[in-house]
């Protein structure tokens, strides 16, 4: 007898009905997060966006890009704290750049906040190599950053080079 093993994520387009449940992933994962109406706009404005699901459909987690001559901007990727080391973020970069191909992107950009060393790790095992720094990006707490601010690092992907692998 063999096993075998399906993924039972959904990947499906973010719609206005779906915020409370983004939102409520959002004020878990971040000090700062994004508030609805950033959501809207993007979501008015047309950008990809999808929400991923599990095999009992709850929401594990989400992405928002922005499309750009022959790139994507990653303006937001977010795993719920609860199912975050199970693979989810890498799932969405795969299809983030299998829809980046589809759309005729060569390269993928996003900003990540400095101290988020998780986020990074993950980023640079994907492939995404440091770009630049755009300084006091992020609002950041007065206690850790005396502006009010933390700094952001650049990072890109080719899509010709990736490969995904841990």
């Amino acid at each position: 007898m063999s096993a075998v093993l399906r993924d039972e994520r959904l990947l499906l387009p973010m719609t206005v009905k779906q915020l409370d449940a983004v939102l409520a992933i959002e004020l878990q994962a971040y000090p700062f997060p994004w508030t609805r109406g950033n959501f809207i706009d993007s979501l008015a404005a047309g950008y990809p966006a999808q929400v991923l699901h599990g095999s009992h459909g709850e929401l594990l987690g989400y992405f928002i890009a922005m499309e750009g001559v022959d790139e994507l901007h990653l303006l937001n990727i977010t795993v719920a704290p609860a199912a975050q080391g199970q693979g989810h973020a890498r799932f969405m970069l795969d299809e983030l750049c299998t829809l980046g191909r589809s759309r005729g992107a060569h390269q993928i950009w996003l900003e990540v906040r400095g101290s988020n060393l998780r986020a990074r790790s993950i980023y640079e095992r994907y492939g995404f190599r440091h770009i630049g720094l755009r300084r006091g990006y992020y609002p950041a707490s007065r206690e850790e950053y005396p502006n009010g601010r933390e700094d952001a690092i650049v990072m890109s992907l080719s899509l010709e080079a990736a490969r995904g692998v841990d």
